[in-house]
């Protein structure tokens, strides 16, 4: 008599992620025409989130149609600088009334954002503020928050700015905001003479046209450099390491579009007489066959 081998399949769909297609234009843009065209044309300027993608903007360049001037075998990507673009770290609307958020009593030549990690903002003993680098070891402000009242506590310990924040929520409500210059005046009398004390204001910096933090660097040695240079290339002539750039340079860029990729799993469950033997050819062949 025939074995009948019953089994029962089931498929299920498991989303991974989202499949990066490159599409190089050749066509020199600004950084601000070329998204536009990547946004009307496909999805945005190309988002490079691993050394895999990477690798695959290297092998679609087309170096000989990225001849400029100076400074050849650059194209865009989507990756800008949000330097302008101060928080608090306190985010309660509520707390801070119309404009308050934007308060700033700026040291002079500050903010100057020199640098990768220039994003963290400190208060000397005078109440001038100044942007830094947010691993530097100081003194902090943090603040006890009531409603739309606040009070201030300077806290004698060094830290850098994220700690400094982590301490904060802990002990108190969170870094100092300061959103008048009443409260500047308050905070800078806690400050000791010639000491320098975090307080709440920070930028996240260089960020990708869909919103996101890069989680993957691959800066060439001396960049980014700050000052006005607000938009990255990819270098693909050099690893396609990224450099930072004037907006208004025109280069060739990359667009990207994006498909959901999907994984599908089989799964195969086998209810067998025992009397079978499944390494059988002819038993395998059913199997198959179903």
């Amino acid at each position: 008599m025939e074995k009948v081998v019953p089994f029962i399949i089931t498929v299920s769909a498991l989303h991974v992620a989202a499949v990066h297609r490159y599409h190089f234009v050749y066509e020199v843009k600004n950084w601000t025409e070329a998204r536009r065209y990547c946004r009307e044309k496909f999805t945005d300027l190309a988002i490079v989130e691993d050394v895999e993608d990477e690798a695959a903007l290297i092998r679609l360049a087309d170096l000989s149609q990225m001849v400029y001037p100076s400074y050849s075998y650059r194209a865009w990507i989507g990756l800008y600088d949000t330097k302008n673009i101060w928080m608090w770290s306190l985010a309660d609307r509520d707390f801070h009334r119309n404009g308050e958020t934007e308060f700033r009593n700026w040291d002079g030549g500050y903010p100057n954002s020199y640098g990768k990690y220039v994003y963290c903002v400190r208060m000397d003993s005078a109440g001038r503020w100044s942007d830094g680098t947010c691993d530097v070891l100081l003194d902090v402000i943090c603040s006890d928050v009531k409603g739309q009242d606040a009070t201030f506590a300077y806290i004698n310990t060094t830290m850098n700015w994220k700690n400094a924040q982590s301490y904060c929520r802990e002990h108190h409500t969170d870094l100092a905001s300061v959103r008048n210059m009443s409260e500047n005046q308050d905070v800078m009398k806690l400050i000791p003479a010639g000491r320098v004390a975090w307080i709440g204001l920070y930028r996240e910096s260089w960020k990708w046209v869909n919103g996101r933090t890069p989680t993957f660097m691959h800066w060439s040695s001396t960049k980014p450099s700050g000052l006005t240079s607000n938009c990255a290339t990819a270098f693909l002539a050099g690893a396609g390491r990224w450099e930072d750039w004037s907006c208004s340079e025109r280069k060739a860029f990359v667009c990207l579009s994006e498909n959901s990729k999907f994984v599908v799993k089989l799964k195969l469950k086998l209810a067998v007489d025992s009397s079978v033997d499944l390494n059988e050819s002819a038993v395998q062949q059913q199997i198959l066959e179903q």
